[in-house]
Order: structure tokens, then sequence, then C-alpha cells
């Protein structure tokens, strides 16, 4: 594990919104970490800390909790919608070895055929992987795919030892040509047309 995954946990005696207020003003952002029959462990972390680990999905950190080392999978991030302030965290205990279920993200590599776009129909698939070799992406080349070229999630490369958990029919990418809408051109006529059908009834209107 990197040292620099290393964040010192402080166990939390406060509970409710205001407490949890207080937490955050100073900096902390309360968590509860789960897991391996054990009761739930309430806690706070350093906020700015474990904000910038949390930006790689699936992080793993390695809590110093009362002196003691734990190794924990972010589970769930709750953020609030309007100032996207981190309120709170879910973790999960894992063992070195350990197998666990993680959603990772799709990155596309490549440039499709000319005149072709590649979308990207499942932004993550389902894995199963070992809880300290959790992979930050997995990478689909859509170089010079030609229109009609489908990639569903068995054909995707996996990281070595992890398991797709996803669909294996699945599709992720769907490489197309995208249909030339003008509407510019087409309402220029039809506007016309209206304008010749009004004129005539003026002119009435005025005689």
């Amino acid at each position: 594990m990197d040292d620099d995954n290393k964040v010192i946990a402080e166990a939390r005696e406060s509970f409710g919104k205001g407490a949890a207020r207080k937490i955050r003003a100073a900096g902390k952002i309360p968590a509860v970490i789960y897991g391996h029959g054990t009761d739930p462990q309430h806690v706070t972390v350093p906020a700015h800390q474990v904000g910038l680990l949390i930006r790689k999905a699936n992080a793993v950190l390695d809590l110093q909790v009362g002196g003691k080392s734990q190794l924990v999978l972010v589970k769930d991030v709750q953020k609030d919608p309007v100032h996207q302030i981190i309120e709170h965290l879910d973790l999960i205990v894992v063992k070195k070895g350990e197998k666990v279920q993680v959603e990772v993200p799709v990155h596309l590599e490549g440039e499709s055929a000319a005149g072709t776009v590649a979308d990207l129909d499942h932004h993550t698939l389902s894995l199963e992987v070992e809880a300290t070799h959790i992979p930050e992406n997995v990478v689909v080349s859509v170089e010079g795919l030609e229109e009609g070229t489908q990639i569903h999630a068995k054909d995707v490369e996996l990281p070595k030892g992890a398991t797709l958990l996803t669909d294996a029919e699945a599709l992720v990418v769907n490489v197309h040509t995208p249909q030339k809408v003008d509407l510019g051109e087409e309402a220029a006529p039809a506007a016309e047309a209206e304008a010749e059908a009004e004129a005539p009834a003026e002119e009435a209107a005025a005689e």
C-alpha cells in the first residue's frame, strides 16, 4: 500500500446534524466503518486529505484508528448537492488478498473511423478484484473501428486477477455514424410558406 493513503482517524463521540456541522467546520468529515462482523465504528477523518484521495474511484485508505492500522474501501460518499462538500463517508473494512465487488470506470482510447462516433453505453463495469489491487479504470481502444462495431463487456480486456460481474453481453461501446439533421434549411421553406399564406389574408383584411 502507498503511504500517501495513510489517514489518521479519530473516534467520534458526538452525533446528530449539529455535531456533524461542527466536525465539518473543524475541517473533518464524519465517517462510519463497517465490516467483518464488527460493530460499526464512528470516526472523523481529515477533509482535505481524504477529499483528494477519493477523487480516485474505489479508493482504499490505510486508516490509523487508535494506533492500529485498518484497510478500508470507500464505499459511499454523501455530498451536499449544492456546495459539493463531502458530508459523510461509508467505509468498508477490507483485508489484503480479499476480493471485493466494485464499479470501475470505462475509459475510451483512440478515435474511431472518420465520420463515426463511439458511444459509451456502460460508463462503468462491475468487477470482482483484490481489495488492494483495484484498477483505476478499464481501457477500451476504439482506434479505427468502423461503423456498426459493437464492443460488449465480454470483449473488454480486464486487469490481471479481475473477474467480470456485469452481464457479458452488455453493450459497452457502439460505433455509428451520427444522423445529420439540419433544422435550419428545413425550417426556412416552412416559414416562408407560412408567411405567404398570411400575406393574402392581411391584404383581404385591409380591403
